[in-house]
């Protein structure tokens, strides 16, 4: 039997996240990303389909990397209106009992002492639901909109995020003792001071000399999710992942970038079962193999090619508008993500990619592959990609909102339950005690816990 499938639906707080001009689809809904109410309304969806989390990306820039503007991106809304992600949490949190957020945050545009405290909130009023994506940023434009010349190097921004990371540790694990908070009416003590320490951080980045601001939260640490791939991301996620979040568009690539990250997990002294890995996914279901693809067909009608090269020269830092269309694509230092560089470059031998090809790949789902038929069907390939891969679950992506995360919930769900392979209730307690069964803090054998009091 294969190993149960998890589900994390993937989307952005904009009106277009992967699926290039699909905004302009009859059947999408969001423009609605303003309305309060849709958000609540795709969280009970999902609840109701038992995904672990809504996986939220979030850029703090514009993607003006094609043709060195930001007008393509502004026409076909490539990531751009976006709001901020972690506002939306507490009111879906009110509205569900289970579901895990997964919220996107940049460690190169906040500094950690806030931005921890942001971050205990939020797991307080979400009964202890709340995941960390932590991200290094790869658009050069919100480097330059928060006042630097240009961002640090890809390498040197890991740097920074593993300063970050300890930081947060300091505050999270660090700060406040389990038993620090008395609320004692009787002696007039809400907290003891002698139980709260300051950290005292002092590092090439930071320098925190104070203590936590919140009170210890249901998990302390939120559940650290990491989209890294590339060399140097990967020794980043094997020390603080505990979800990975990889896109690669084959089994191929997606076997290696497994075996990899888990291997370096082990040389980080933790068990390769300790990492979560998902990779990115779109799905597009209907009753019947032709019904499906005619739906398909009729999505391909509304791709934005110049959205999807958008997206592809922010996310590889490449200017694709420079590019023959019949040119292959050839391997190129870059700033950005060097994982989708790899992907459509180095990383499989036996396929190279034209610049058209990667339009018409990346116009529906962006860089991740697309499963299109039945729910027989796309559970089967599911299963296929499972067994080869050794990959634990997929960040699912829509192309039209909400109607394709309610087609996995009403079509797809029910037949990987009835083949076994999807759970068919949620596990009680925190995100970290759903995903992992171990409780709600960091597992020893994590990088966090050398940090606790």
């Amino acid at each position: 039997m294969s190993k149960p499938i998890r589900f994390n639906a993937f989307t952005i707080n904009s009106p277009g996240h992967l699926s290039a001009g699909l905004w302009r689809h009859p059947d999408d809904q969001s423009h609605r990303y303003t309305d309060l109410r849709y958000w609540i309304d795709l969280a009970t969806t999902l609840e109701r389909g038992l995904f672990d989390g809504l996986f939220i990306a979030d850029v703090l820039g514009v993607y003006d990397v094609y043709g060195r503007s930001a007008d393509a991106a502004l026409r076909n809304a490539a990531q751009v209106p976006i709001n901020d992600p972690l506002q939306l949490v507490p009111a879906m949190a009110a509205a569900t009992r289970h579901l895990g957020f997964g919220v996107t945050a940049s460690v190169s545009f906040e500094h950690p002492y806030p931005f921890a405290r942001r971050m205990s909130t939020a797991d307080h009023l979400s009964g202890g639901r709340i995941g960390w994506n932590i991200v290094t940023s790869y658009l050069e434009s919100g480097a330059r909109n928060l006042g630097h010349a240009a961002q640090l190097t890809h390498d040197n921004r890991y740097e920074l995020a593993d300063e970050y990371l300890e930081v947060c540790y300091k505050l999270w694990e660090g700060s406040w003792e389990a038993g620090a908070v008395k609320r004692d009416a009787q002696r007039g003590v809400y907290v003891d001071p002698q139980q709260v320490r300051e950290i005292g951080h002092e590092g090439k980045f930071f320098n925190v000399p104070g203590c936590h601001l919140s009170e210890p939260s249901p998990q302390r640490t939120p559940v650290l999710y990491q989209a890294g791939a590339s060399s140097r991301g990967r020794q980043f996620a094997a020390r603080h992942g505990e979800c990975v979040f990889v896109a690669a568009p084959t089994r191929a690539i997606l076997r290696h970038q497994v075996d990899a990250l888990r291997a370096e997990a082990v040389r980080e002294g933790r068990a390769a079962g300790d990492l979560l890995i998902f990779n990115q996914i779109t799905i597009v279901l209907a009753p019947s193999d032709d019904e499906a693809h005619a739906k398909f067909d009729d999505y391909r009608r509304h791709i934005s090619r110049d959205g999807a090269l958008t997206l592809m020269s922010g996310w590889t830092g490449i200017d694709l508008s420079q590019f023959d269309p019949q040119q292959t694509l050839e391997h190129v230092e870059s700033n950005a993500i060097q994982s989708a560089v790899e992907a459509f470059t180095t990383a499989d031998p036996e396929r190279t990619w034209t610049v058209n090809e990667i339009a018409d790949y990346c116009g529906i789902g962006g860089d991740g592959p697309v499963f299109v038929g039945s729910a027989a069907t796309v559970a089967d390939a599911l299963q296929l990609w499972i067994e080869e891969t050794g990959v634990d679950g997929f960040n699912v992506g829509a192309v039209v909102n909400p109607g394709s995360f309610a087609d996995i919930v009403d079509l797809l769900v029910p037949e990987l339950q009835r083949r076994g392979v999807y759970k068919r209730a949620y596990r009680e307690g925190t995100l970290r005690e759903k995903l992992f069964g171990r409780g709600d803090a960091l597992q020893d054998s994590h990088y966090g816990t050398r940090f606790r009091i």
